[in-house]
């Protein structure tokens, strides 16, 4: 028995390993994707014959190519530039660099910004652990499976109710936020006096497990993921429905460079959960196909019967002269697979001729504004060293008790030349560079730098604070 149990064991380690590799979706899916596309950049390589038979094919392989290229740099670049630590394109789970992390948390600013626009909506703070056994995932301790299994004396019996006892008190956690806001509900009803309609707003990290996924291993992965549970009338829980899928699309499409790449769509009534009637998908078109970033659901009031069972009473609100028993709208957002999908919308290969007709390549992240990790970076050119960095350290000091993230470039000591000082921040996705030099110290002009026009334009160094201020106000409200 120990030795068929042991391979059994081994076996499913294995597929979790592959699967590592070859994920379908997030939590590592952010990176996993990322590199299992780059990987098969080169394709097979065709002869001029094979490419004229071929025909339009061949014009699909290209388009393929360019694609798994594209895909190659932006793993590269995300790597190089701190949004991901390198390791995470050989994990399942996110691991973000000081960039990545900037990005996403301003990510789940605006996202709970967009949901808490209305009123009556709260945030809460659950707990990871979960406490329905249905559709959890457990964590186990190996040490104590492995000592089991390695147990020649224990007859299979024995074995058994051993690993079965280890499970029963192994910790269960959460693989959705929607639980936890059910079981807020009653509290949550009495603080707006049994008023529809109200929701309950929360981010948090979800394991999601891939069970559902063809020829999937069993194994499970950490996710980010943003949720409103949306709590209304019956009456008018389709036209909620309704509201909610519009203001969700629209608010991906708001940040984005190409907003053609995100869409919508009904889930199909198979996908459909048990006491669901509708659901839709927000998706976004990547270069091996589209996928889900964002799920809701018209639940009716079968979960939420479901979570206080014998409490019905205590469920009711008031729908004019009526007592009812709201339904439940679940707003659901994989926040890792958000991100990878602005980092390639935003992502842009830009190729110029430089003076002597050589043809050069530069990336872009131009990343959204309100999105983008650093709006500025502060550097200084030729003059006084420590003048300039006084003005630099004054300027910074300025723009932080602004609210405005800057990038102190003024105190890397590798020097750049001026155009590879570009492209590391155009690569960065900095908004704008500021370069303090001698003529600052004498007229108080400053050189500033557009990411997305490439234009340099003086400014004078009273004018600076005010005009990014403009700009990214006026950019979070367009």
């Amino acid at each position: 028995f120990t030795g068929c149990y042991s391979f059994s064991s081994c076996s499913f380690i294995h597929r979790c390993v592959i699967k590592a590799f070859k994920s379908d979706f997030a939590g590592g899916e952010l990176f996993n994707r990322l590199g299992y596309i780059a990987k098969d950049a080169d394709g097979p390589k065709l002869s001029e014959n094979e490419k004229f038979e071929i025909g339009e094919q061949f014009s699909f392989q290209n388009q393929y190519s360019e694609s798994c290229d594209k895909t190659s740099l932006l793993k590269q670049l995300c790597a190089d530039r701190y949004y991901i630590s390198p390791e995470a394109f050989h994990t399942r789970t996110c691991t973000y660099g000081p960039l990545g992390t900037e990005l996403k948390k301003n990510m789940i600013e605006q996202w709970t910004s967009a949901v808490r626009s209305r009123a009556y909506v709260f945030g809460i703070t659950t707990s990871v652990q979960s406490r329905m056994c249905e559709e959890s995932v457990r964590i186990v301790n190996v040490g104590a499976l492995q000592e089991i299994i390695n147990q020649d004396s224990l007859s299979k019996k024995e074995a058994s109710q051993m690993i079965q006892t280890l499970m029963k008190d192994s910790v269960s956690v959460r693989t959705s936020l929607l639980q936890g806001a059910l079981q807020q509900y009653i509290q949550a009803l009495e603080l707006v006096n049994r008023t529809l309609p109200f929701g309950l707003a929360e981010t948090g990290l979800c394991h999601h497990s891939d069970s559902q996924l063809r020829h999937s291993s069993g194994c499970s992965f950490e996710v980010t993921e943003s949720s409103l549970v949306w709590f209304c009338s019956p009456r008018t829980s389709s036209q909620w429905m309704d509201y909610w899928a519009h203001q969700r699309l629209q608010w991906w499409r708001k940040f984005a460079l190409g907003p053609s790449d995100f869409d919508m769509c009904n889930v199909v009534d198979e996908e459909l959960k048990e006491g669901t009637s509708h659901g839709v998908n927000v998706l976004y078109k990547f270069p091996w196909g589209s996928e889900t970033l964002e799920t809701l659901w018209s639940l009716g009031d079968t979960l939420l019967l479901k979570t206080h069972q014998g409490t019905c009473t205590k469920l009711q609100c008031r729908d004019g002269r009526k007592s009812v028993v709201p339904h439940v709208i679940s707003v659901s957002a994989n926040v890792d697979r958000g991100m990878l999908a602005y980092l390639f919308n935003s992502f842009q290969l830009l190729k110029k001729t430089d003076n002597k007709q050589k043809l050069h390549q530069r990336m872009v992240l131009k990343l959204h504004p309100t999105l983008t990790p650093v709006k500025v970076a502060l550097d200084m050119g030729q003059g006084s060293s420590s003048e300039l960095r006084q003005v630099c350290e004054g300027l910074f000091q300025e723009f932080l008790e602004a609210g405005i993230s800057t990038w102190p470039g003024y105190l890397d000591t590798m020097s750049l030349s001026l155009e590879n000082l570009h492209t590391k921040y155009d690569e960065m996705g900095v908004l704008f560079t500021v370069m303090v030099s001698e003529s600052t110290l004498k007229s108080g002009l400053l050189l500033v730098r557009d990411r997305d026009t490439t234009i340099r334009e003086t400014m004078h160094i009273s004018e600076i604070k005010c005009f990014l201020l403009k700009y990214l106000s006026a950019s979070e409200n367009f």
